[in-house]
């Protein structure tokens, strides 16, 4: 039976869209993130004449290897601030440096919010992802997968007589939002995945599990 025409020319594209549109979004996205860097990076070359790094002699936007200067200076600016905090020196100037921010209005909230939320998830916070487990969420009998961020409740372990740790359930595909649910410790069933193994999992919606080789007894 010979095949229609419009039908094969339909499954082709399709597959040539499941080959081309993951390289196409990549780039999509590394470009994004260079211009949205970019737009705070070229501040850092506000000391060279504007008919250096601009087109049109000035009155143009900066060209793009000025733009790659300034994103590779604001690199080695951040590895600078990170050696200095190493030191006393360095890190009674960034408590200063904290203290001033703190003071501003409207500024103080937005960077207190954000200063916490990447103390949470840096590698060495007592409250960063530490474990990949499954929990019975929304209801029982259904399984969610969920992250242990922390387990020293002494309020909550001792009102409820139960050893507790604080799971956050991401949503899918954005985990950067999600549920933060306190489980008891025998109701949790701990995965062997990484914790990044774990976040691809969920962005993927589930699609890229990882491997998983039984222990032998």
């Amino acid at each position: 039976m010979k095949k229609n025409p419009f039908a094969s020319w339909r499954a082709n594209f399709f597959t040539g869209l499941a080959i081309v549109l993951p390289a196409v979004i990549s780039i999509a996205v590394v470009i994004w993130l260079f211009g949205t860097v970019a737009n705070i990076t070229d501040t850092l070359l506000i000391f060279l004449p504007k008919e250096w790094t601009h087109k049109d002699l000035g009155a143009g936007a900066m060209r793009w290897y000025w733009s790659l200067v300034a994103l590779l200076l604001a690199v080695l600016l951040i590895g600078l601030v990170g050696s200095l905090a190493r030191y006393y020196f360095g890190k009674k100037l960034i408590q200063l440096v904290d203290l001033a921010l703190l003071r501003v209005p409207l500024l103080n909230k937005i960077y207190s919010t954000i200063k916490q939320v990447n103390q949470a998830f840096s590698p060495s916070s007592k409250s960063s992802f530490k474990q990949v487990v499954l929990v019975e969420f929304p209801r029982a009998g259904q399984y969610s997968v969920g992250f242990v961020t922390g387990e020293d409740h002494k309020e909550v372990q001792q009102k409820t007589k139960e050893h507790v740790f604080s799971v956050f359930v991401p949503t899918t595909p954005n985990p950067t939002s999600g549920f933060l649910v306190l489980v008891p410790e025998k109701e949790i069933t701990k995965l062997d995945m990484s914790v990044a193994d774990g976040i691809k999992f969920i962005i993927s919606l589930g699609a890229i599990a990882p491997e998983f080789s039984p222990a032998k007894r």
